[in-house]
C-alpha cells in the first residue's frame, strides 16, 4: 500500500502576534497564532465580529504588518520584506476579494481588471488580453465595457472576482466576499469561488460569517479569543 503524498506547506504562521496601543493601553487582537495552510487547500475563517478576522487576513496579505511572529510564504518570510518588496509580492502571489467591491466606477468592467496588470509593468493589450479572459471566466464576457456604476452587485463581485485572479495568483484570500449580497447571488458567487479553485489550483482563504458556505470549505476554523479552533 503506496503512502499518501505529502502536500506541501504555501503559507505557514508562526507565533504570530497583533497588538494595537492606545495611550497606555493594549488591544491584543491575537498573540502567537499559529496556523500551516498546504497547497491547494481551501479553508474557511469563522468568528465573531471584531475576532481579528479581517486583521489576519490583511496580515498574509503583507497589506499590515504583525507586532511579532512571522509569515511564511513558500518558506519566505514576507514579514521582514520591505515595503516594495512586499508590494511586489502581494501583486504576484496574492489575489485579495473583499466585502466592499472597490471598483472605480466610472472605468469599465475591463479595466478596472486590467488595472493591477497594467500596475505590474504589463504591455497593453497583453493585459486587455487577459482581462477580457477573466471577465469570461467570471461568467461577464458581455459586460466588459459596462462600467463598473452600471453593473448589479452580483456583478460587481464578479469583476473583483477577475480583477483578483487576473494576474494569476497562487492564493486567494476572500474577506466576506458574499457579505453584501442577497442569498442566491451569495450562493452562486460562493459556488463561482469554488470552481476557479479547482480550475486554477489556488489555495483559498476566505472569512464568512455563513455557516453553510464555511462546511462547504475541506477545513472550518474559529478565530476566538485570539486562537485558531479546529471546526468539525
Amino acid at each position: 500500500m503506496s503512502a499518501c503524498p505529502i502536500v506541501p506547506e504555501i503559507i505557514k504562521i508562526a507565533k504570530l502576534s497583533k497588538v494595537y496601543r492606545s495611550g497606555a493601553d493594549e488591544v491584543v487582537v491575537f498573540r502567537d497564532l499559529d496556523l500551516a495552510v498546504s497547497e491547494g487547500e481551501q479553508v474557511a475563517i469563522m468568528g465573531a465580529s471584531g475576532a481579528g478576522k479581517s486583521t489576519l487576513l490583511h496580515l498574509m496579505a503583507g497589506l499590515d504588518r504583525p507586532t511579532g511572529g512571522a509569515i511564511f510564504y513558500r518558506n519566505r518570510d514576507i514579514t521582514h520584506l520591505s515595503e516594495t518588496d512586499v508590494s511586489e509580492f502581494r501583486n504576484r502571489e496574492i489575489g485579495y476579494v473583499w466585502q466592499q467591491h472597490y471598483l472605480m466606477r466610472d472605468f469599465s468592467a475591463l479595466e478596472n481588471v486590467m488595472m493591477p496588470l497594467m500596475i505590474r509593468g504589463g504591455a497593453g493589450e497583453t493585459a486587455r488580453q487577459k482581462a477580457q479572459a477573466c471577465l469570461k471566466e467570471v461568467g461577464l464576457a458581455e459586460r466588459i465595457h459596462h462600467r463598473a456604476g452600471e453593473l448589479s452587485g452580483g456583478e460587481q463581485q464578479r469583476v473583483a472576482i477577475a480583477r483578483a485572479l487576473a494576474g494569476e495568483p497562487s492564493v486567494l484570500l476572500a474577506d466576506e466576499p458574499t457579505g453584501n449580497l442577497d442569498e442566491g447571488t451569495g450562493e452562486a458567487v460562493f459556488a463561482l469561488l469554488g470552481e476557479l479553485r479547482q480550475k486554477r489550483g489556488l489555495t483559498t482563504i476566505l472569512v464568512t460569517h455563513n455557516s453553510k458556505f464555511a462546511q462547504s470549505c475541506g477545513r472550518v476554523l474559529k478565530l476566538e479569543r485570539g486562537a485558531l479552533h479546529p471546526i468539525e
